[in-house]
């Protein structure tokens, strides 16, 4: 009996959370009659060991959405006008294809696929797409909006995304918590660092804001946005003028010592204190706390990187555990990102061969509003004629969105949107596609947060007319006379493609995850996976491209204090009970949230003369939305916290936080600079 065949008998149907989380849950559907009543934890998997997060545990709720889409849409009114009217899927798919190849006739590079991480799976995310789009030959998407910072810091500095196992947080003894909000971004590692911390741990969380992980750490660290490099410099500037350093591991396993202890000494714990807008005290105390607590491990994420300076921060900061010689333990060391461990078959799953020779241009997803609104010009090539959007929400996430909603309005620009819900892309769409959700197809995943792999079964049928990803794109691939074997793929086929013989699929089938074969401590002995094996301080591959081969402090464009008419730094973490635009339209969980809102302290909210539910307006020369305040003490003296990130349609006045964020490109990684923000704040005019 497969999932799918409906039974009185209630069935446990295995699966994986497809979301933007280092937890990467294993699920357990309860199925009855064909429905889903239920989406649990699976106790089985250690990771997730039976509990969800608030988000995914009503995730049936979302497949059963009164506003989901069943059926193919065909806009009949002017863009944004929110006029469209079902069509059936042959016609959808038949003009669709129509519309592309006439554009790739003239240069498919007029065409752009335009997607993120609406599922992490590997099927349903770039397998059948990637296919697609190589063989069309339409522009690349460079996919950098989440982590291409911190990722690329890590491979110049440990040769790959990968750290310490999540499981050995537990025996840790000091733990930093560096731009990670863990009980809402990360709960499965929380609760290690709680067992840790009954064992007796110091948990320090460093952070601008005083988040809901912050009130249950015993220290926390409210430095600037953009300044964690500098705190991390005068870490090590204190870690050498006391000889808190391991010389065997620095003599055997890095690469670059000489330099970075000259930058490092420059940095004096007042210097950064200064820059930091911390205490000197502050510094010097977790700097001894870092260099005499063994095992030391420093759960870093993703928020501090979207900065001018993100990616020498992440470098600067990676570069900490081998001074002190932290991966000799396995409870030791550093995690940003576990992804490198996994060995995924990339190429055989997107087939970039099908490209056959022929060079696509890339376009930066963080600056797809200045791009929408480019004509063809030598150093761009053509202008963009036709975008198709699947797993991402840009309109509503890309930073500076007045300039995203002028691009997506364009009236010769072809836009379909493969989706669940009609977002704020989707209102500006020719064609919305009706997609499956998690518990309606196949997808295998891996996890930055742990070394395992997950496969999702499906548990029901699709509901109303919606589609897989993948089915899309092999329907338009045929229609576009692409004849290649590899469309013919099923999803299950593409499962077993995704790690070849690395990983025991029967295994997956039968358990519905399986871990990879690693070391306890990895880098133990060094063996780093860069060029020189080692922990790299000087990075060869960047100097030899003119950059600074050492990590160092880079002050943000919008640095504090550098404008008088835009005084107060921003940042925009995501929402406890949303995950960036996703769950924004479930009912249950906007009750929870609320409303958009703006936290800010108490003297700026009294210079201001603000008050607690007071709408105010945010802006600067990027624009401004309109929110309500709230006076807090989880901002800090001269920085605001926008709360995101909300639909627009669903703010107040149909904007939200990006409004004001910028299209700069971050030191590395070419990521958006979210954090890197300068506003100002006032009261709304009488009768606004």
């Amino acid at each position: 009996m497969t999932p799918l065949t409906p039974t009185p008998e209630p069935q446990q149907v295995r699966g994986a959370c497809p979301h933007d989380c280092p937890d990467t849950c294993a699920l357990v559907t309860t199925v009855e009659n064909g429905v889903a009543l239920r989406v649990q934890g699976n106790p089985a998997h250690r990771h997730t060991d039976g509990a969800l997060c608030t988000k995914v545990s009503r995730y049936a709720e979302r497949s059963y959405h009164p506003e989901r889409l069943l059926t193919p849409l065909k806009r009949r009114g002017p863009k944004g006008s929110g006029r469209f009217e079902p069509v059936g899927w042959d016609e959808a798919l038949d003009d669709i294809a129509q519309r592309l190849k006439a554009i790739a006739a003239r240069d498919p590079q007029a065409i752009l696929p335009y997607s993120y991480a609406g599922t992490m799976g590997l099927v349903q995310g770039e397998a059948m797409a990637g296919r697609f789009f190589h063989r069309l030959g339409a522009s690349l998407l460079d996919r950098t909006i989440c982590a291409s910072a911190g990722g690329e810091a890590l491979v110049q500095t440990l040769g790959g995304k990968v750290g310490m196992k999540v499981e050995h947080f537990a025996r840790s003894k000091l733990i930093l918590i560096w731009g990670s909000n863990s009980i809402g971004s990360n709960l499965h590692f929380w609760r290690l660092a709680q067992q840790a911390k009954r064992e007796g741990a110091r948990l320090v969380c460093i952070d601008p804001r005083r988040t809901e992980t912050a009130d249950k750490c015993h220290e926390h660290i409210a430095l600037r946005p953009g300044t964690d490099a500098a705190l991390a410099l005068a870490l090590m500037h204190q870690l050498i003028t006391h000889g808190w350093l391991d010389h065997d591991y620095i003599e055997h396993h890095t690469l670059g010592w000489e330099g970075l202890r000259e930058r490092a000494l420059q940095w004096p714990p007042e210097r950064a204190a200064e820059v930091c807008g911390v205490p000197v005290q502050q510094i010097v105390d977790l700097a001894r706390a870092y260099g005499t607590t063994k095992p030391a491990a420093i759960r870093l994420n993703y928020g501090m990187q979207r900065v001018r300076g993100g990616g020498n921060a992440v470098r600067a900061i990676a570069c900490l555990p081998a001074l002190v010689g932290a991966w000799r333990d396995p409870a030791g060391g550093l995690l940003l990102s576990a992804s490198g461990h996994f060995p995924v078959q990339r190429a055989a799953l997107q087939r970039p061969d099908l490209l056959a020779g022929r060079a696509a241009r890339t376009i930066n997803m963080s600056t797809i509003g200045d791009d929408l609104l480019r004509e063809t010009s030598p150093g761009f090539g053509p202008k963009v004629e036709a975008v198709i959007v699947y797993n991402s929400n840009p309109v509503a996430v890309a930073p500076e969105s007045g300039k995203v909603v002028q691009g997506f309005e364009r009236e010769d620009l072809f836009t379909v949107v493969l989706e669940h819900f009609q977002t704020d892309t989707a209102d500006l769409a020719d064609y919305i596609l009706p997609a499956t959700t998690q518990l309606e197809h196949w997808d295998i995943h891996t996890s930055y947060g742990h070394t395992d792999v997950l496969l999702n079964r499906p548990a029901i049928a699709p509901v109303g007319q919606a589609r897989t990803n993948t089915d899309i794109f092999r329907a338009l691939a045929a229609r576009l006379g692409f004849d290649e074997p590899c469309f013919a793929d099923d999803d299950l086929t593409l499962c077993r493609t995704a790690f070849g013989d690395a990983v025991d699929f029967q295994q997956l089938l039968d358990q519905g995850f399986a871990t990879l074969n690693l070391p306890e401590a990895p880098f133990a002995d060094g063996q780093f996976p860069t060029a020189s094996g080692r922990c790299e301080f000087h990075s060869a591959r960047l100097a030899a491209k003119g950059e600074d081969g050492l990590p160092d402090h880079l002050p943000n464009f919008e640095a504090f204090g550098s404008s008088t008419q835009f005084p107060l730094a921003m940042i925009s973490p995501p929402a406890r009970n949303f995950l960036n635009s996703s769950f924004v339209n479930v009912t249950s969980l906007r009750d929870i949230e609320g409303e958009p809102l703006l936290e800010i302290h108490a003297d700026d909210a009294a210079a201001r003369g603000i008050a607690s539910g007071q709408m105010v307006r945010v802006f600067n020369q990027r624009g401004e939305y309109r929110c309500k305040a709230s006076v807090s003490k989880r901002a800090r003296p001269g920085v605001v916290n926008g709360l995101g990130i909300w639909w627009r349609k669903l703010g107040p006045f149909g904007t939200n936080v990006n409004q004001v964020t910028s299209q700069r490109l971050t030191d590395m990684g070419g990521g958006p600079v979210f954090y890197d923000c300068l506003v100002e704040v006032a009261t709304l005019p009488e009768g606004a």
